[in-house]
């Protein structure tokens, strides 16, 4: 029996999927971390990490690295050649032979376009871009900060709705409900002291993304100017880098645009979703299907690593064996 591994490889968790080449699940781990970036020895540390967790679970079922017929790696810090270079390196050192590594964002294609390709949008925690195309090439746009257009997701957010109820209160902003959220969230009475008590929630790191999110979600959805106005330059943010990626990518119409991360699948106002789907258009000006993921995106690495074995995309039947056994065992970790 042959073996393949799929891992995703975020920057609080990362998913270890064992399964057979059948489609049939063997073993799964979560572990903490393993991204160079969120490690203090960094790509040495990316190393210590898998090499502490894949050995022991591999050698639970008498197997090595080498025995793995194909791996594929969604990780986090992924963004630039050279650090795809020097993870895949540390997999080359793990003993792995045949693999691929990626950012986490491309699992979200394969787990989510029925043709395995696409265009993936992620709006999480954070936001980048990320696309596979026709010819099999692939592009990644953002991924590294605001510099180069990465203002979306719940960090953003919650920024935002703070800074909106600092430009109504001095900056000749609009009114905004969200102003006694922010009030009550920081503890202030009187905004001569609005500048003092986001300095300290910036400084001490206590920026509460979700409670803050959730806020803006709800009050856009009363139509409140000043969140609508966040959640609508999101959107433009958004549609520009995935737009980018179709702009200078080979695609038919129409192109499969996935939508992955919290602030896509949870997000209950849909303004932002509609004026993300309506500015993809205009912007790239080709068709698109919208795909909001709802499967987890480990099971695009693994449905990734058996087209590496089989030369193709899985038929569906298996992509819809591996996603249930992924969901069962994610969500027995949760419920844990």
């Amino acid at each position: 029996m042959d073996y393949i591994l799929g891992v995703d490889g975020g920057n609080t968790k990362t998913d270890y999927f064992l399964f057979n080449t059948n489609g049939e699940f063997i073993d799964f781990y979560r572990g903490g971390t393993c991204s160079h970036e969120g490690l203090p020895d960094h790509f040495e540390g990316s190393y210590r990490v898998m090499k502490s967790i894949l050995h022991p679970f591999l050698e639970k079922h008498n197997l090595t690295p080498q025995d793995i017929k194909a791996s594929v790696f969604g990780l986090a810090g992924v963004d630039t050649p050279s650090q795809k270079a020097r993870l895949e390196e540390v997999m080359s050192r793990l003993g792995f032979t045949n693999f691929r590594v990626v950012n986490d964002s491309f699992l979200g294609i394969k787990a989510g376009a029925p043709n395995g390709i696409g265009v993936c949008s992620i709006n999480g925690t954070g936001t980048s871009s990320s696309g596979i195309d026709d010819e099999g090439h692939t592009l990644q746009v953002g991924g590294i900060g605001a510099i180069v257009g990465d203002e979306a997701g719940g960090h953003y957010i919650a920024r935002q709705v703070i800074r909106a109820v600092f430009d109504e209160a001095y900056r000749f902003g609009v009114k905004t409900s969200l102003t006694p959220i922010v009030f009550n969230y920081l503890g202030v009475d009187d905004k001569c002291y609005l500048m003092e008590k986001i300095s300290e929630v910036l400084t001490t790191r206590r920026l509460d993304l979700t409670k803050l999110t959730i806020a803006c979600f709800e009050e856009a959805s009363k139509n409140d100017e000043g969140a609508l106005q966040i959640l609508k330059k999101m959107a433009d943010n958004l549609a520009r880098s995935a737009g980018g990626v179709v702009a200078n990518m080979k695609f038919s119409n129409p192109v499969n645009i996935i939508m992955a991360g919290s602030v896509w699948v949870k997000g209950s106002c849909p303004v932002m979703r509609e004026e993300f789907q309506r500015l993809m258009e205009f912007y790239t000006q080709k068709k698109c299907h919208f795909i909001v993921l709802n499967t987890p995106p480990a099971t695009g690495a693994i449905i990734w690593a058996l087209e590496l074995v089989m030369g193709k995309l899985p038929p569906q039947h298996l992509r819809d064996q591996i996603t249930s056994a992924v969901l069962r065992e994610q969500d027995c970790i949760q419920a844990s």
